[in-house]
């Protein structure tokens, strides 16, 4: 009778996890609903100076290009501080051809506007106005930022922390 009973218990528990997983497959959301990226969607790593891509986005960048996705990089700075500048562009395309970024698909900006220097802050009005054009001319959606609420947050507190990293790493005060 106790084997009867515990067997019974099973084959309901069984039944239970059958149904929730099928039911659950008709309710899984695509990748464009969860926020993720598809595969081939196009993702642009902006960073401010060669080896920033190695030192701070290596994991995630060797994610998307495992994943299929199409990475293009956007170095605000040719890292000339101790004037090294072309030294430090080699070493950022052959990082991202290690990274799986064809160096077709990396762009350097080498501008006055934008010194390698701890000591300048740059425009922000500039930045965006160039970033703008980049992303316009590249024809990157812009739509995945805007797929979940808790997305533009995270992007907002990473803004944050990477701001403070900055001043930090320029002596000036918080």
């Amino acid at each position: 009778m106790e084997v009867e009973a515990l067997l019974c218990v099973v084959v309901a528990v069984l039944a239970c996890g059958l149904l929730w997983v099928w039911d659950s497959a008709g309710r899984m959301e695509t990748p464009r609903q969860a926020g993720l990226l598809e595969v081939g969607s196009r993702a642009l790593l902006v960073i401010a100076h060669p080896d920033d891509e190695a030192m701070f986005f290596a994991p995630t960048v060797l994610g998307l290009v495992r994943l299929k996705h199409q990475v293009s990089l956007l170095c605000f700075s040719a890292g000339n501080y101790y004037n090294q500048g072309e030294i430090r562009k080699k070493e950022l395309l052959q990082s991202c051809d290690v990274l799986g970024i064809p160096s077709s698909c990396v762009m350097i900006i080498d501008n006055r506007d934008f010194p390698d220097n701890p000591g300048v802050q740059w425009d922000t009005e500039l930045v965006a106005s160039v970033l703008l054009q980049h992303i316009e001319v590249n024809d990157i959606n812009l739509k995945a930022m805007s797929c979940h609420r808790s997305q533009l947050l995270w992007f907002r507190h990473l803004y944050v922390l990477f701001s403070r990293y900055m001043r930090i790493n320029s002596l000036q005060f918080l």
